[in-house]
């Protein structure tokens, strides 16, 4: 059934792809020429597509793309993209092995068994899987300990049908004030380097820099940079916004569907967490927790029409929440208001709400659900000022 002209009934997203290209354009002329770029565009594309995100970080410089799963390379694939993709999670099955070599798709290899595994596939097939090693240097999550990556690659090195394409790891901390332990990784990183010595594979490429680390230190940026939140728009920490003007990729939108005037102490919503302290123009906006708006946020959010503030009010439910539009007169039935986003001369940041419900912007980025739909916008560069969400 087509629902194409369904899409903004509701609710949705708007995704700027404009935004995006500028934004790699600004992480590319930070790295310089000599450094590559790798766009993070896992869990869809941080929530706003995955092939949009990819295409549009292409126009702006990207040379390769980064996820957290087969499928989703495979996804890329179908889409068109034809550049390098880095599966960042495990590994393990010799099916996707096979779909590694089907789809040029560039696995991780954190363990001998794993090396093993695609060693026998790929020279059962008489092929050569290019590999990047993931060195666990501080994370205790995926990844060789450090102490034996210099020893598990030279083990791979052994191995028909694979090479050695990358070593890469992953910073803990690099948007923190305190770089001390994004030096220590990077001391770990260095050392396992160095015991290659000689041994290093011809074209070794490294690669360390997440989003901060690419923003604040070139020392950490080796042979690529894999950049997730800031491609969308973010820095990644309160204290490293402005060091780059980037420009937010997304924006979510939401239709009022009724209007209602109600006394004063009428309770708002489940459980009446709320009541009202004066007789009140209450509206009802088309979205709600189902859709990725925290529940957490209740009587915390607001949202913004024609760039002015409207506070939400009582329990957000599933798919709806409730706003206190009695000093917005001009508020109609069908009006759109900006639930995350830009408006005219204000904006609600992913940081502001992620700041009120104890949570980051990653979290809330990626917490928009599929039912929403993912609308291409109109680039510009406009970003307003933000108001305080308590």
């Amino acid at each position: 059934m087509p629902v194409g002209f369904l899409q903004d009934s509701r609710a949705w997203i708007e995704v700027d792809e404009g935004a995006i290209t500028h934004n790699t354009r600004l992480l590319r002329q930070r790295i310089g020429p000599n450094v590559k770029l790798m766009a993070v565009v896992k869990a869809n594309g941080y929530g706003h597509g995955d092939g949009t995100t990819a295409k549009a970080a292409r126009a702006g410089g990207a040379d390769a793309f980064a996820v957290a799963s087969l499928a989703e390379a495979v996804g890329l694939r179908h889409q068109g993209l034809q550049e390098p993709i880095l599966v960042l999670g495990h590994l393990s099955r010799s099916d996707e092995v096979h779909a590694c070599l089907r789809w040029h798709v560039l696995p991780t290899v954190s363990t001998m068994d794993q090396a093993r595994l695609f060693h026998t596939v790929a020279s059962r097939l008489g092929a050569c899987l290019p590999v990047h090693v993931n060195l666990d240097t501080g994370m205790a999550r995926l990844g060789v300990p450090w102490q034996e990556g210099a020893a598990l690659i030279q083990a791979i090195l052994r191995l028909d049908g694979l090479q050695v394409e990358g070593v890469y790891s992953h910073l803990a901390a690099a948007d923190a004030v305190d770089p001390s332990l994004t030096k220590q990784q990077q001391q770990r990183f260095d050392r396992v380097l160095a015991a290659l010595a000689n041994g290093q594979p011809a074209g070794l490429c490294r690669h360390l820099a997440n989003s901060a680390a690419t923003i604040t230190d070139s020392g950490l940026h080796y042979d690529m940079v894999r950049v997730g939140l800031a491609l969308y728009g973010h820095a990644p920490a309160e204290h490293l916004e402005g060091i780059l003007p980037l420009q937010p990729a997304m924006a979510v939108r939401a239709r009022v569907t009724i209007l209602k005037t109600v006394p004063a102490g009428t309770g708002i919503s489940y459980d009446h967490r709320y009541h009202t302290k004066r007789p009140s123009r209450l509206a009802v906006v088309a979205i709600g927790y189902a859709d990725g708006v925290p529940r957490l946020l209740s009587s915390r959010m607001g949202v913004l029409h024609q760039g002015q503030w409207l506070p939400q009010v009582g329990s957000i439910t599933m798919d709806q929440l409730v706003i206190d539009a009695t000093d917005h007169p001009r508020l109609h039935t069908g009006a759109v208001v900006t639930v995350l986003g830009n408006d005219e001369t204000a904006s609600i940041s992913p940081r502001q709400w992620g700041q009120a419900c104890g949570t980051i912007p990653w979290d809330i980025l990626c917490g928009f659900s599929s039912r929403l739909p993912r609308l291409q916008a109109v680039h510009s560069a406009q970003h307003g000022s933000q108001p305080t969400i308590s």
